[in-house]
């Protein structure tokens, strides 16, 4: 081979070596992704053997909705919850709040369901006596003034105690 043919081989290896390492990191995270829901477990007490109700606080960041868990289009992502089951723990129907009108100034006679700053989910449980810990996850698909952004995930963790 020719040094030509070499330096060639050599351009075509540095190509492909930056090509493969800048696709191989385009599922990785260049930064931390943007939340737009907030949550922080509150360690709550419900009494044992007995209906008790865990509240789920949930913190928007300003400037930003959610469409609610029933929006008016089966277009539109609802806010959903699901969990994990737990031995000890029988959880019941969540009870989601009610929506928030919202319209765009594109069109403001459209009106949205959504929830806006805070909202809280109700969790019904019959636990046995002790401390319990269920994971589960928040889908929901934030949306500002302008435009919706797409669908994430957040983990939720509720903690909590039947006496």
């Amino acid at each position: 081979m020719t040094n030509r043919t070499l330096t060639s081989i050599a351009a075509l290896a540095v190509f492909i070596a930056t090509a493969h390492a800048q696709l191989g990191n385009m599922n990785a995270p260049t930064a931390a992704a943007k939340a737009y829901v907030l949550y922080a477990a509150e360690a709550q007490t419900v009494p044992a053997g007995k209906p008790g109700v865990i509240e789920l606080r949930f913190h928007l960041v300003e400037g930003y909705h959610v469409n609610s868990h029933t929006p008016k289009s089966e277009l539109l992502i609802p806010t959903t919850l699901t969990f994990q089951t737990v031995d000890g723990v029988k959880a019941g129907p969540l009870q989601y709040p009610a929506g928030q009108p919202f319209s765009f100034s594109f069109d403001p006679s459209d009106k949205l369901d959504v929830y806006a700053k805070d909202f809280t989910v109700k969790l019904p449980v019959v636990a046995a006596a002790g401390p319990h810990t269920i994971d589960g996850s928040l889908k929901y698909q934030a949306c500002d003034h302008a435009s919706c952004y797409p669908p994430r995930t957040l983990p939720v963790k509720v903690v909590f105690t039947a006496k």
